[in-house]
C-alpha cells in the first residue's frame, strides 16, 4: 500500500510539474485596446446622429418650396450633411474597432486551444498514473495504517492525488466552456461587423444625395435671380458685414500685439489644384443674371477630401458657419492682411490658433452658396480685397 502511495505522489509529483509548465509557457500580459463596451459607445453616438438627421430632415420637409426660405433651407442641407458625414465617420471607426476586436478575440481563442490541448496532456497523463498505480481504496488506507500519524499521512496523500485530478478535470472543461464561448463572440462580432460595412453603404448612398440636392438648390437660386433675390441680396450683404469683421477683428489683433509691420505677398496656393474656376472681379458664369463681382477666386479640381492649407503663415481669426460662405476660416498675417477659405466641408483649427504656411485649416468641400466642391479663396491687403492670381502663378484657367 505504501509503495502504491508512494507511486501516485511520485506521479503526482511529475504531472504537477508539467502543470506548472503550462502556466509558465502561457502567462502573457492580458492588454485588451479594444472591448465591446467601445463600440456600444461609438454605436450610442451613432443613435443620436440618426436622430438629428431626422430632425432636419423634418425641418427640411416645412420649408419644402418656399423660395423665401432658401437660405434657411441650404443652412438645413449642410447641417444635415455634417451629420450625415458625422455618422459616416462614426461607422468607419466602428469597423476599424470590430477589426480590432475580432483579432483580439481570435488571439484569445487560438490562446485558449492550445491551452486546452496542454490541459488535455496533462489529463491523459493523469489517467496513466491512475493506470500505473492502480485505484486509491480509502479502506485500505484505514485497515493498514501503522498508527493514526501514519493513517493522517495515508489520507493526506491519498486526498491530494485526488483533488488534483479533478482540478486537472474541471480546469479541462473550463477551458472547452471559454472556446466555445470564443467562438461564440467571434460569429457574434463578425455579424456586427457586416451589418456596420452594410449601414455604411447606405450612409454614403445617403450623403452623395444630400450634397446633389444642395448643389441643386444653389444652382436653382443662381439661375433664378428674380425669384431669389432677397437671397442673392442677403448673402451679399453677409458677405460684406464678414469682411468688415474680418478687417477690424485684424487690425485690432496686431495693435494688441504691438506688431503693425506688415510684409505683403509670400502666399502658397492653399489646395493642391491649380484649376481657377471663376476669377477675382466682375465674372459671367454663363447664368442669366448672375454676373457678379467675386471678391475672390473659386479653386476646383477638388472634391470633399482635399486638405486646405494656410497660404502664410498668421493667427485664426475667424473659424465658423455662414450662409454665404458655408464652412470658412479667415488667417490674419498682419495688420489688414488676411486670407480667406470658404465652402469648405469641415474646419481642423479654431480662432486663436496660430498656423504655420501649409499647416491644414480643413477640408474642401460644398457648404454654404456653392454648387459644387471647390475652395473659394479671398486675400486682403490694407483692408481690401486683391485678386490672388497676383501671387498665385502657374493656375489654369477653367472659366
Amino acid at each position: 500500500m505504501k509503495k502504491r502511495i508512494f507511486r501516485g505522489l511520485r506521479t503526482l509529483l511529475f504531472v504537477l510539474l508539467a502543470a506548472a509548465s503550462l502556466q509558465l509557457d502561457l502567462v502573457a500580459p492580458a492588454v485588451q485596446a479594444v472591448t465591446q463596451a467601445d463600440i456600444d459607445a461609438l454605436q450610442d453616438d451613432a443613435d443620436e446622429l440618426s436622430e438629428q438627421r431626422a430632425e432636419l430632415e423634418n425641418q427640411l420637409e416645412a420649408l419644402a418650396d418656399d423660395k423665401s426660405q432658401a437660405l434657411a433651407r441650404k443652412n438645413l442641407l449642410d447641417s444635415q450633411i455634417a451629420a450625415t458625414s458625422a455618422q459616416i465617420a462614426n461607422v468607419e471607426a466602428q469597423i476599424a474597432q470590430y477589426n480590432t476586436l475580432i483579432t483580439q478575440t481570435q488571439g484569445e481563442l487560438d490562446q485558449a486551444e492550445a491551452d486546452e490541448a496542454h490541459q488535455m496532456e496533462v489529463f491523459r497523463q493523469c489517467v496513466r498514473a491512475m493506470e500505473e498505480g492502480g485505484t486509491i481504496s480509502y479502506w485500505s488506507v484505514l485497515f493498514n495504517a501503522a498508527d493514526f500519524a501514519d493513517l493522517l499521512g495515508r489520507l493526506d496523500a491519498a486526498n491530494e492525488i485526488m483533488e488534483f485530478r479533478q482540478s486537472v478535470v474541471d480546469d479541462l472543461r473550463a477551458l472547452q466552456e471559454e472556446i466555445a464561448a470564443k467562438k461564440a463572440d467571434l460569429e457574434t462580432q463578425r455579424a456586427s461587423q457586416q451589418e456596420a460595412k452594410e449601414t455604411l453603404e447606405a450612409t454614403r448612398a445617403d450623403l452623395d444625395q444630400q450634397r446633389a440636392e444642395a448643389n441643386a438648390l444653389v444652382a436653382e437660386i443662381q439661375s433664378n435671380e428674380n425669384e431669389y433675390q432677397d437671397a442673392l441680396d442677403e448673402i451679399e450683404a453677409e458677405e460684406e458685414a464678414i469682411q468688415a469683421e474680418i478687417v477690424r477683428l485684424s487690425r485690432e489683433l496686431a495693435a494688441a500685439s504691438g506688431d503693425t509691420d506688415v510684409a505683403l505677398g509670400g502666399y502658397i496656393w492653399p489646395v493642391s489644384s491649380r484649376r481657377i474656376t471663376s476669377p477675382f472681379g466682375n465674372r459671367n458664369t454663363g447664368i442669366p443674371g448672375a454676373s457678379t463681382n467675386h471678391k475672390g477666386v473659386d479653386i476646383g479640381g477638388v472634391g470633399y477630401t482635399s486638405e486646405v492649407h494656410a497660404a502664410k503663415a498668421g493667427t485664426v481669426i475667424v473659424s465658423q458657419r455662414s450662409s454665404s460662405y458655408g464652412e470658412y476660416v479667415v488667417v490674419s498675417h498682419g495688420s489688414g492682411n488676411t486670407t480667406l477659405y470658404a465652402h469648405m466641408s469641415s474646419r481642423s483649427v479654431s480662432v486663436g490658433d496660430y498656423v504655420d504656411q501649409g499647416d491644414v485649416l480643413g477640408i474642401t468641400g460644398s457648404t454654404g452658396i456653392s454648387s459644387g466642391p471647390h475652395l473659394h479663396f479671398e486675400i486682403t491687403e490694407n483692408g481690401s480685397r486683391v485678386n490672388p492670381l497676383n501671387y498665385l502663378t502657374g493656375y489654369i484657367q477653367a472659366w
